[in-house]
């Protein structure tokens, strides 16, 4: 919607313990105009999805370096379309191995960012993207 922000939620599920990444990408999304909610370490995927419906965003970011990527990004993609919240964007990031991004992609995940991705390309991404949903 014309100047209305884009509102993104950045979370880190599971066990991981190390968040530089994700916060690097959440100051990088205020920094272009964002909303931008962090939610911290070691969240569920129920807590995830919890607060993006709370927090009404047009896109949650995961960030993971534990390889339980597949397991928890599906969780959280298929807990927003228990909620009737297929129309949040998801993205990830993190050490995914090219193998899995198909796989993603066929559950629901919109994009995946590997560790040599710039900012810029993940917001352009998400200006790009969600301006296209919005008109």
């Amino acid at each position: 919607m014309p100047g209305q922000k884009i509102r993104v939620l950045i979370a880190k599920p599971g066990l991981d313990g190390h968040d530089r990444g994700a916060k690097v990408v959440a100051r990088a999304l205020r920094d272009s105009g964002m909303e931008v909610i962090y939610s911290g370490l070691r969240q569920t995927p129920e807590q995830i999805v919890q607060a993006a419906l709370q927090e009404d965003v047009d896109a949650v970011g995961l960030s993971i370096l534990s390889g339980a990527h597949m397991t928890l990004f599906s969780r959280v993609v298929g807990l927003l379309k228990e909620n009737q919240a297929e129309d949040i964007l998801v993205f990830g990031g993190g050490i995914i191995p090219d193998d899995d991004i198909p796989k993603l992609k066929e559950i629901g995940v919109d994009r995946i960012f590997q560790p040599n991705a710039h900012t810029s390309d993940i917001i352009d991404f998400l200006k790009e993207t969600l301006h296209e949903e919005n008109h």
